[in-house]
């Protein structure tokens, strides 16, 4: 019945989705198997994509031939550019989005992909041969054959529902657990834990008083995730802010006893970055209130996501005190908010490619990782189907290093020092993270998605082109002058020294007070420059702006991939070398870092142990 596939990816979620994309559009079969195709690209907790560093996520994902970002655009009814009063390096963009409209939007454009089929039915096992995988083995009792396998399961393995007292199985509210996967990498010789994530309840938004919130518009002009023309909606919808209060506080604790994520009934480790609302309220006791975002659920529906509600309680604690919040006073609930606790298997046992060190040809991307976040798992995704296409075709993975990308220190980061609990990508946890811009991910990483073949044409001109014209517009601003009259009221207006003479347009940039913005508001300024596009003006700026710290970041990153240059033999004895710490042996045994960089990296690895590895390489 079937064929032999190249890939065969396990789990249409967001991570699925993007890996079978990935490894179709680069010339491999691919089958994706999931349990129900009515939920493909589903989005399981709230409808928004992007954020503080997700943002920059999807924005990377798009330049390298991903679908995120066309999907998020096509799906969206709010654009905000987060953390504009900051630096650039912290500017992030995020949509939220219409729910079906983006789960629809997936699937067509799955379908769309030729080299993508489609099968509906659990996998319960891995088809294995020696320490090489072959395929996987369904609850029908079917062996689907194929040369790599991407297993992407989400909250499935084993999942298990928790709403107050209550538990039943599931890895989704109405879909059932997944089991058989997780039995079967024990007995491979994988170690697994638990982990565990929750939602909010979701209501009723005709039940609401939007008078008594701060309501939050969309930014105008709206921007964009990604670098191609996607088609935008021509109006927006606003979200809203209420604030919990201490009788909202009060009820809710009347549940603690009840409450599983709470009261440690649930075994594994929440997501410390998104705590439930009983988390929030104990760990923030002196905290009289909490922001609760009110999110529409699309275009055409009533049903809102109660956005930082997020809880396990009983389900009349839930909207006894979800009444006591302003404006929630007449609420009615749709559907309780809920906690679930499922497998994943620390990550510490995946190369840099994703591909575990036991089993070859078998891959793991997303929440099996321990990651929590859709950007954090789509990232995944897209580069296990690349590295499963390059495993076939017998080619070097592709790695991207901390420098090149978020999703570089994202794989980084969960290769060499795992996780515990729900990892979630942050801007602090990039070093290098002025190069690694929301605004320059294209610039950054097209072209390396070009010469692999999933970033088209168009797509690599339009990049060549962007670049001649910031260095255009930047021969300009070290060229041209501007005169006191033109420019010295704006000065004033922005509290900065008047200039007595002409001044070269670049010299005025620099000041920390003046934007291109205002040297563009001088007709005779602005005509220069009236043939650039309001991006690569923008990155000009930036890029001349930070000059020097980009070239530091530069600087530090180069020094780094020195290291990334020394090789290490994985099979090396650590415990030949005596002065190596005892924690640096029983790390570098279990990782198997390819080289010293990556073993720098490595929690429990201190300076002092590199420089051991160095001298025993002769460096």
């Amino acid at each position: 019945m079937f064929k032999e596939y190249d890939v065969i990816v396990v789990g249409a979620g967001h991570a699925g989705c993007e890996a079978a994309a990935a490894a179709a559009n680069l010339g491999s079969t691919v089958l994706l198997v999931t349990m129900n195709l009515q939920t493909i690209g589903q989005m399981s907790c709230n409808p928004a994509m992007g954020g503080v560093a997700k943002g920059q996520i999807v924005r990377e994902v798009d330049a390298m031939g991903g679908y995120s970002g066309i999907v998020s655009d096509e799906s969206m009814i709010q654009f905000r550019m987060l953390n504009r009063s900051k630096g650039p390096a912290m500017w992030s963009p995020r949509t939220q989005n219409d729910r079906m409209v983006f789960a629809y939007k997936w699937r067509q454009m799955l379908e769309q992909t030729p080299n993508v089929h489609f099968w509906q039915e659990m996998v319960t096992g891995l088809y294995v041969e020696g320490n090489v995988v072959k395929g996987v083995t369904t609850g029908l009792g079917m062996t689907l054959r194929s040369k790599t396998v991407v297993l992407t399961n989400g909250t499935f393995l084993n999942g298990l529902i928790h709403i107050g007292e209550k538990q039943f199985g599931g890895g989704r509210a109405g879909e059932k657990a997944a089991t058989g996967l997780t039995e079967q990498l024990l007995a491979l010789g994988f170690d697994s834990g638990r982990m565990k994530t929750g939602t909010p309840p979701r209501v009723d938004g005709r039940s609401l008083d939007y008078n008594l919130m701060e309501e939050q518009p969309g930014d105008e002009p709206k921007g964009r995730f990604s670098y191609k023309d996607t088609n935008l909606p021509e109006d927006q919808r606003a979200c809203h802010i209420t604030y919990t209060n201490p009788e909202v506080h009060e009820m809710l604790k009347t549940g603690f006893d009840r409450s599983p994520m709470f009261n440690g009934r649930i075994r594994g480790l929440g997501p410390r970055y998104c705590p439930s609302i009983e988390d929030k309220i104990d760990r923030f006791a002196q905290r009289d209130r909490h922001q609760i975002f009110v999110e529409p659920e699309g275009w055409d529906t009533v049903e809102i996501y109660v956005n930082g509600f997020s809880t396990s309680l009983p389900e009349e604690v839930q909207y006894q005190a979800m009444k006591l919040i302003p404006g929630f006073e007449n609420v009615r609930m749709f559907r309780p908010g809920y906690a679930i606790e499922y497998d994943y298997f620390p990550p510490t046992q995946l190369d840099l490619s994703l591909e575990t060190k036991l089993v070859k040809n078998l891959f793991f991307a997303g929440q099996i990782n321990g990651t929590t976040g859709y950007e954090e798992a789509a990232c995944q995704g897209l580069m296990a189907g690349i590295n499963a296409h390059r495993r076939v075709q017998d080619e070097n993975a592709l790695i991207l290093s901390r420098s090149d990308a978020y999703i570089g220190v994202l794989i980084d980061d969960l290769i060499n020092k795992g996780t515990e609990e729900p990892y979630r990508m942050f801007t602090s946890r990039a070093e290098y993270r002025l190069l690694l811009r929301q605004d320059n991910a294209d610039l950054r990483l097209t072209k390396l998605s070009g010469a692999m073949g999933l970033a088209g044409d168009d797509r690599v001109a339009a990049v060549e082109k962007q670049e001649e014209d910031i260095k255009s517009i930047r021969k300009l601003l070290d060229k041209e002058s501007i005169l006191p009259e033109e420019i010295n009221s704006t000065l004033a207006e922005k509290g900065t020294p008047e200039i007595p003479h002409k001044f070269k347009l670049i010299n005025l940039l620099l000041r920390p007070e003046m934007q291109m913005s205002d040297l563009l508001a001088v007709e005779r300024i602005g005509s220069m420059f009236e043939s650039f596009s309001t991006k690569a003006i923008e990155q000009a700026q930036i890029t001349a702006k930070y000059a020097s710290y980009l070239a530091k970041e530069r600087e530090n990153a180069e020094q780094m991939k020195r290291l990334e240059n020394i090789k290490l033999n994985g099979e090396f004895d650590y415990d030949r070398l005596v002065s190596l710490s005892a924690e640096a042996k029983e790390k570098l045994r279990k990782i198997k870092p390819k080289t010293l960089g990556q073993a720098s990296r490595i929690s429990g690895v201190s300076p002092a142990d590199v420089s051991v590895l160095m001298v025993h390489l002769g460096r």
